[in-house]
This record gives C-alpha cells, sequence and structure tokens, in this order.
C-alpha cells in the first residue's frame, strides 16, 4: 500500500518586523518542503526564503568569527511532528564577507535560502501534515542592525 503524505502547509513563525523596524524591508518569506507530498520513511528538504528590500542584509546560522556570534539568525525546528529534521541547517551560497574592526563576519545581502534535511515519520498518516517552524531574522542596512523581538 502506497500512502502519500503532506502537502506540507507550513507554519512558520516569522519575528522580524518589529516595532521601529522599516516596514519595507522584508519583501518576502516563504517556507517551503521539496517534495511537498511524500511516503513515510522518505526525505524532504525545508527550504526558507527571505527576499531583502535593496540595502539590507542579513546573517547565516553560524559565523565562523566567534566573535560575531551575536551576529546570526536563529530557526528552532520542533522535536514532533510529520517529520523528524536530520543533519545541520544549511546557510544560503554565496555569502560576502564583512570586515569589523577586529574580526571579518558574513552576511547574506538580499537575503537568502536556508535548507534542512527531514524524514517523515514512519507513523506519518497520508493526508496534510504542519510543522512548525521559527526563524529569528535578524536584517540590517549599512547603519544600523533590527534584531527580531
Amino acid at each position: 500500500m502506497t500512502r502519500t503524505l503532506l502537502s506540507f502547509p507550513l507554519c512558520l513563525a516569522l519575528a522580524a518586523t518589529a516595532l521601529g523596524q522599516p516596514a519595507d524591508a522584508i519583501k518576502k518569506v516563504e517556507a517551503t518542503f521539496e517534495p511537498a507530498q511524500a511516503k513515510p520513511g522518505q526525505t524532504v528538504t525545508l527550504k526558507l526564503t527571505v527576499q531583502l528590500a535593496e540595502g539590507y542584509f542579513t546573517y547565516p546560522v553560524v559565523q565562523p568569527a566567534p566573535e560575531a556570534k551575536f551576529s546570526v539568525n536563529s530557526i528552532k525546528f520542533p522535536a514532533d511532528g510529520p517529520v523528524i529534521f536530520v543533519g545541520e541547517t544549511m546557510d544560503p551560497d554565496g555569502p560576502k564577507m564583512k570586515k569589523a574592526e577586529d574580526h571579518e563576519y558574513l552576511i547574506h545581502p538580499g537575503g537568502g535560502t536556508w535548507a534542512r534535511k527531514a524524514v517523515v515519520r514512519p507513523t506519518a498518516k497520508a493526508g496534510e501534515g504542519t510543522v512548525k517552524v521559527r526563524f529569528r531574522v535578524m536584517f540590517c542596512d549599512e547603519d544600523r542592525c533590527f534584531p527580531p523581538k
């Protein structure tokens, strides 16, 4: 018997627009699973895409320099639900290096797409499944950063 699991409607809790942040800085936030339908035991990829307006940049989830440990985005994955997240989060391709006084750090001008693999639980029921992911995005312009609330 073949069971198909999802059109994963993904609940993405985005903590980005807080008081004092420019409302037009974030142009798009999108979360998708590829493939969108999967069988129990199949591996899927969650893709989180953030598109920023011209002149804004964001950060990876991990910085190579310890001095830049606070210049990161945070993604919290659930331990329960129809999928089991495996491996590490992949940051967007093509980061740019930016220099501070005493260290260098990575940025993603204009945003990017973060990805992480997940396996559909063997016990998942056929039909639609929901996954809730919390994505805290910090973005900046050349003069200041706008931390999430």
